[in-house]
């Protein structure tokens, strides 16, 4: 709609500030509006679509520029920002750079250098399918003819919003979402986002925070239709980011079923199946159903920037059965194909094997201490923010911790979210807020803890200190304006999320942990003004 009307104003100039588009927030069907184009300069030398994609603002465009050009260097620059804002394993270089530089990962064969298959050397499809298979614990051998090769997941998000989707049409998917996936699809394929908001009240069926069902799904799709907007598929990240909550089968089942009763094409996104750091919780890969219930219309993309910690190697793939699918995909990895010795590399990573044939130094050594790595970050985080009295979600998979920063917003507002935003950014440090993620209730922000001691030190003393001095502003104003410190409909997030623990099917009462009850009692002990209000003499 922004990008028609662009094209309306006719001619090239002119100032953006011209352009009004109908608030999306008021329509039954919420969808992305994009961009701000307020005081932002037409430039005569692009065209109306390309004017639209300089203006597009990524959901952390503004701290990720800020962070590039302060960064944090424990010598050469201290006073720098630290980043908890982007999604990277930071812990593993060491292994990762001894690997990639050992003998056999430096051959330059002849057809290195040439060009390959559009859908990547044969040699590299047939190691990720065994790859996969072992993985995904699929129940049959996966076939090299159903993998294809891009450069990040992020390219195959294109790909496959451009050839299932016509212009204009829709995609569905659940919020909080990783934003960087409308990016990915509205700039290439014009392709749409319609949203499933899920919150962090419990209500209905629902067992945790933030959880999707089946009948919010198809209310979305209803409500999607009624309107006119053409729905064509359906979008699942397992893991979740930015919520870290893994997906049972029987969850997956009921997701695939409802795509099939209505058609929908389902791209399950499963870039951090490798990165469940805990032993408690275990990861379903949709590639190891024994039966999926619309195979020709279900597509799984996985990569190795997150669960090998190379986010700097930009290396996707897809899995589908669907050839059609396959084919018109592999006819854009002309624009997104990975370079001949990266794909050399990229197979000799995945087919480190031992005697068994299972990948020896991958389970052994790599897997193994990549998760006590992870686990130990996760710890350090999920203390602080206890000690804090901050609530969170506590999962046990990706990089990141979803936190609730309600108490500190005295309006409740997405306005408000932005300035703590950028508060911390002030204070250099940066975190992804929750608008971001299209997250329907302000105050929810992502932190990643996949980095180095030193740095989560720093960077949780200057959340904190943040925290504590809005804190104090908010005493200040309620002392100030006492009959004015209980917001009407903002509900206490004691109410609603508390150390939500492992992702595990509730059984019973008994089975929260002892460490789980001292974080609530703590946290309503440290939130709740209860004790100011009800004093021995009020009793008396």
């Amino acid at each position: 709609q922004a990008l028609s009307e662009i094209e309306g104003m006719g001619g090239r100039g002119g100032n953006l500030q011209e352009m009004r588009v109908r608030p999306l927030a008021k329509r039954k069907v919420d969808m992305h509006g994009f961009c701000n184009p307020s005081g932002f300069q037409r430039s005569p030398y692009l065209s109306a679509r390309g004017n639209f994609a300089s203006i597009f603002q990524g959901s952390s465009e503004e701290g990720y520029k800020a962070y590039h050009a302060d960064k944090y260097d424990e010598d050469k620059n201290p006073n720098g920002i630290i980043n908890f804002g982007t999604s990277e394993n930071k812990l593993c270089f060491d292994l990762m750079s001894k690997r990639l530089t050992q003998a056999d990962m430096n051959i330059i064969d002849p057809p290195l250098l040439q060009y390959p298959d559009w859908k990547g050397h044969l040699f590299l499809r047939e190691e990720v399918a065994r790859f996969l298979t072992y993985y995904c614990k699929a129940p049959a051998p996966l076939k090299a003819e159903n993998v294809i090769v891009l450069n990040g997941c992020g390219s195959l998000f294109s790909a496959l919003a451009t050839v299932l989707c016509d212009p204009g049409e829709a995609v569905l998917i659940a919020t909080p979402f990783y934003g960087g996936i409308t990016q990915s699809v509205f700039l290439y394929g014009n392709v749409k986002l319609v949203y499933v908001y899920l919150d962090s009240k419990i209500t209905g069926t629902s067992s945790r925070p933030f959880q999707l069902t089946v009948e919010k799904l198809e209310k979305a799709l209803q409500d999607a239709r009624a309107e006119g907007v053409s729905v064509r598929a359906l979008i699942l990240l397992n893991p979740q980011n930015p919520l870290g909550d893994i997906y049972s089968l029987s969850e997956l089942r009921d997701y695939l079923e409802f795509a099939k009763r209505h058609e929908l094409h389902v791209i399950v996104d499963e870039i951090y199946m490798l990165s469940v750091f805990d032993e408690s919780a275990t990861f379903h890969s949709v590639l190891g159903m024994d039966r999926l219930p619309d195979p020709q219309r279900t597509h799984v993309m996985w990569g190795i920037t997150k669960d090998f910690a190379v986010s700097g190697i930009r290396f996707g793939t897809l899995y589908t059965e669907n050839q059609d699918v396959a084919n018109a995909v592999a006819s854009l990895c002309y624009f997104h194909g990975v370079c001949g010795p990266v794909q050399h590399k990229v197979a000799q990573l995945l087919r480190d094997r031992g005697e068994s044939a299972a990948p020896y130094w991958i389970n052994q050594v790599y897997l193994r201490t990549n998760h006590a790595r992870l686990k130990a970050a996760h710890t350090y985080v999920t203390d602080e923010l206890k000690t804090l009295g901050v609530p969170f979600l506590n999962r046990n998979a990706g990089f990141f911790v979803w936190i609730d920063f309600r108490k500190y917003l005295k309006t409740g507002t997405f306005e408000e979210e932005l300035l703590l935003w950028k508060r911390f950014l002030d204070n250099k440090v940066l975190l992804s807020c929750g608008k971001a993620f299209e997250c329907g209730e302000p105050g929810w922000f992502r932190i990643i803890f996949a980095d180095k001691t030193h740095r989560l030190q720093l960077g949780m003393q200057r959340i904190r200190k943040v925290l504590e001095e809005r804190e104090q502003e908010i005493l200040a104003e309620e002392k100030e304006q006492p009959c004015q410190s209980d917001q009407d409909g903002k509900a206490d997030s004691t109410d609603e999320v508390i150390f939500v623990s492992r992702h595990q099917e509730p059984t019973c009462a008994s089975s929260s942990s002892l460490g789980d009850l001292t974080g609530l009692l703590q946290q309503q002990m440290r939130s709740s003004d209860w004790l100011q209000k009800n004093t021995a003499e009020q009793f008396a």
